[in-house]
């Protein structure tokens, strides 16, 4: 069923700013932003505005009590259509309603959130970067807007999706620390949302580490602090000599959807990937013994990036000098040709605008 959305477009396009070469991340927006609004019972005034500023209550009820949360996603440019091509929206669409679920905030319908999508897309298609390791990065989200003191679950959302052309999320290998102090997410609460919260949560260890000299954070299980969970805001995958392992998943950790697709890429390419626990202590044992070939990382903003090393309890371990890369360089370019549509999208994840 398709969705009757109202298009208003922005008299004078600032694409002309815009420089593809210089892009770096998450500065530069498009031309247009696509709105609806929950009135309590349904979603109403689907539309597409010229991108800017919305106005709030200072009472807004996201301000306070924090239901917010947002998904993102990419759009990149086939090779061989040069048309523009969405990476598993639908999964998207998925993981931002079970965050909705739990943050007891209305779900948006598939045919909302893809209709919108495609409509912005296309209309802004022209900021879609083309040289290597750029993409336009889209970024859904929702929040509350009651204007209105005291905790309880709004009756009024505003549901909304930008986009900004990107570069490289990291450019280089990172350092990480093994954070044994400060927890992510606790058991039973929001750590497998994509919630506004977990992300502010995060930024005073990530902070604190960084003045240790690493780049991100290895969170650790809440309980224990012996299990690895999350590096930063990705997932992590650990390269032994007869086994590929990411840590399984659990309320405390988000379901990445580009790990779901490094895991499917990697089973296709022979390479199957094994989701168990994953203790600090055996990274450090595998490492000593030579067994350890190497660490990276998956998400949607870093695509793939791999660890240089990680600290614990004051000691470095150094993870590269192994000078093994090769799982971590196959998956990632296979990845980027099927993104990209030089390779076979055997799985069928791309969907075209």
């Amino acid at each position: 069923m398709s969705v009757e959305i109202t298009i208003e477009k922005i008299q004078n396009s600032r694409i002309d700013q815009f420089d593809p070469e210089n892009i770096g991340f998450g500065k530069i927006f498009t031309d247009h932003m696509f709105l609806a609004n929950w009135d309590g019972t349904t979603w109403t005034n689907p539309r597409i505005v010229p991108y800017g500023p919305l106005s709030l209550s200072p009472a807004t009820s996201a301000i306070h009590y924090g239901q917010s949360i947002f998904e993102g996603m990419k759009a990149f440019i086939n090779k061989k259509t040069g048309k523009p091509m969405l990476f598993r929206p639908r999964e998207n669409a998925k993981r931002l309603n079970r965050s909705a679920e739990r943050m007891v905030m209305p779900t948006v319908p598939e045919d909302l959130f893809m209709d919108g999508l495609k409509a912005l897309i296309s209309l802004d298609s022209a900021w879609i970067p083309n040289n290597e390791g750029a993409s336009l990065y889209i970024r859904p989200f929702m929040f509350a807007t009651d204007d209105f003191i005291g905790v309880k679950p709004s009756e009024h959302y505003i549901f909304a999706i930008f986009c900004c052309p990107v570069g490289l999320y990291y450019t280089k290998a990172l350092k990480i620390k093994v954070e044994e102090e400060f927890s992510r997410a606790a058991p039973g609460g929001v750590g497998f949302t994509k919630c506004a919260g977990n992300y502010g949560g995060a930024m005073y260890p990530t902070l604190q580490a960084q003045k240790e000299g690493y780049d991100q954070v290895l969170w650790t299980d809440p309980l224990t602090h012996t299990l690895v969970e999350e590096t930063g805001t990705t997932n992590l995958f650990a390269v032994f000599e007869n086994e590929i392992v990411t840590p399984a998943l659990g309320n405390t950790l988000l379901s990445g959807i580009t790990r779901d697709s490094v895991i499917k890429g990697l089973t296709h390419l022979g390479h199957p990937v094994t989701e168990r626990n994953l203790s600090v202590k055996e990274l450090k044992n595998q490492l000593a013994a030579g067994t350890l070939k190497e660490i990276f990382i998956t998400g949607t903003a870093a695509t793939l990036m791999k660890i240089q090393g990680f600290g614990h309890q004051g000691n470095y371990f150094e993870v590269m000098d192994q000078g093994n890369s090769e799982v971590s360089d196959s998956i990632k370019n296979w990845l980027n040709r099927v993104r990209l549509g030089e390779s076979e999208d055997v799985f069928e994840w791309n969907e075209s605008v």
